[in-house]
């Protein structure tokens, strides 16, 4: 046989060639995501032709828009005809679009200190990677940011922590003799507390004390803030409760939720605002004091709280029976099965509800507008509008509520996705 017909074998491996231009880099991610077929390459092609024309005309009004003129028209004399956005509304009213026009301006840094200290003591909750010894700092921030924004003595929010306290203290020594006895004990105990807070925060006023702003002072962008931090951290334990009580076993429990929640979920929010604004007072003794904010609080959170029952309902029906029998085969009690092994599962199955209803209750935190409260939509329509140095002006201020509310709603989506990626272990 001939050299020329034996097959040849290569001994070394070929040098690694690069990929066709078409096949790599950024043509490649066009034409994957931008231009992979013809029907899609003609709705990028509208796309961006949209997008131009949206830009060429924004972007005038954005580059020769005014921010030092003192009222609506100042800025036209300025712009003189130009097209340009009159910004001045932001820079001369921004403490009112933030903080309302009545909060005293001396204690800005109340509030500004509350969401940073906000920031600082959710971060142990929100990411586990932290140390859990922080979550005390999660513990005090309600006492300390009560004590920031409404002021007075710093007796009142301490006495408040120390019944809970007390109250948990309680529960756990005669939580062995059944949970109702130590519940109800437990709630006792911190009621006392309370009333002996209440007493001794009215015989020293200026123990540590600030100066006190009641909350019809309140307003802005801050007054969303409370409402919305404060009524979906309530909501969501509520839910939970709700959830469990309307697949409970006990006929009493289960229909009192089956109807709190069907009413509550068949009744628009703005209903419960004007019952908590106007109803509510009737019911009362007279010259009995209930602050509004308060009362919005309380009708806020029973409203969320149906509609996160459902979302939690939902997550406990998607788990199969076996993991109520495996809870049991292990000598569980109900408590126990609930916190170590139904609740973590049906909660991370709930993730993406319970977030959609968390920034519903956000956005509309904006309806307290329609009862006098003056948050930034309140503030807009009323206080900067009626004046006469910017009335007629409305993209400017409507684009800055648009832009404040964008960040925290998006900044809660955002984390919602992270967190469930972060909890898909079965799926790496």
């Amino acid at each position: 046989m001939s050299k020329s017909e034996l097959a040849f074998v290569r001994h070394e491996i070929l040098p690694e060639q690069t990929p066709p231009i078409t096949d790599a880099g950024i043509v490649k991610w066009l034409r994957d995501n931008l231009f992979p077929g013809p029907i899609n390459t003609i709705l990028t092609l509208v796309a961006i032709y949209f997008l131009f024309k949206l830009l060429s005309g924004a972007m005038p009004w954005f580059w020769n828009g005014v921010w030092t003129a003192s009222s609506l028209s100042e800025c036209r004399e300025i712009l003189n005809g130009a097209t340009g956005g009159c910004f001045s509304v932001l820079t001369e009213r921004w403490n009112q679009l933030l903080f309302g026009f009545k909060y005293p301006s001396e204690a800005y840094w109340r509030p500004t200190l509350a969401f940073v200290l906000l920031l600082v003591s959710i971060a142990p909750v929100l990411f586990s990677m932290l140390p859990r010894k922080l979550l005390i700092l999660t513990v005090l921030y309600p006492f300390v940011a009560f004590w920031l924004i409404w002021g007075g003595t710093i007796l009142t929010p301490l006495m408040i922590l120390l019944g809970f306290v007390a109250g948990y203290v309680a529960f756990r020594r005669v939580e062995a003799k059944g949970f109702g006895t130590a519940a109800l004990l437990g709630i006792a105990v911190t009621v006392v507390f309370w009333w002996l807070g209440g007493y001794i925060s009215s015989a020293a006023p200026n123990v540590v004390a600030l100066t006190p702003v009641p909350s019809r002072d309140m307003g802005g962008f801050m007054l969303n803030m409370i409402l919305g931090t404060v009524c979906v951290s309530l909501s969501l334990p509520f839910g939970v409760l709700l959830a469990l009580g309307r697949q409970s076993n006990m006929p009493i429990i289960k229909w009192m939720c089956v109807i709190f929640i069907e009413f509550i979920r068949g009744v628009p929010l703005i209903t419960l605002l004007f019952v908590a604004n106007v109803v509510l007072a009737y019911f009362l003794p007279p010259g009995t004091s209930f602050d509004l904010i308060l009362r919005v609080i309380i009708m806020i959170t029973m409203f969320a709280s149906a509609y996160i029952a459902e979302v939690v309902r939902g997550g406990l029906a998607a788990l199969p029976s076996g993991q109520y029998e495996a809870a049991n085969s292990l000598g569980l009690d109900y408590a126990q099965s609930m916190r170590l092994i139904i609740l973590p599962q049906a909660l991370k199955i709930s993730i993406p509800g319970i977030v959609n209803v968390a920034v519903g209750l956000f956005k509309d935190t904006t309806l307290v507008s329609v009862i006098s409260m003056f948050d930034l939509v309140g503030m807009i329509r009323g206080p900067i509008l009626a004046s006469t140095e910017w009335n007629g002006i409305y993209w400017e201020l409507w684009g800055f509520a648009v832009v404040l509310f964008f960040i925290v709603c998006y900044s809660i989506s955002q984390y919602s996705q992270w967190l469930e990626h972060q909890l898909q272990r079965d799926h790496r």
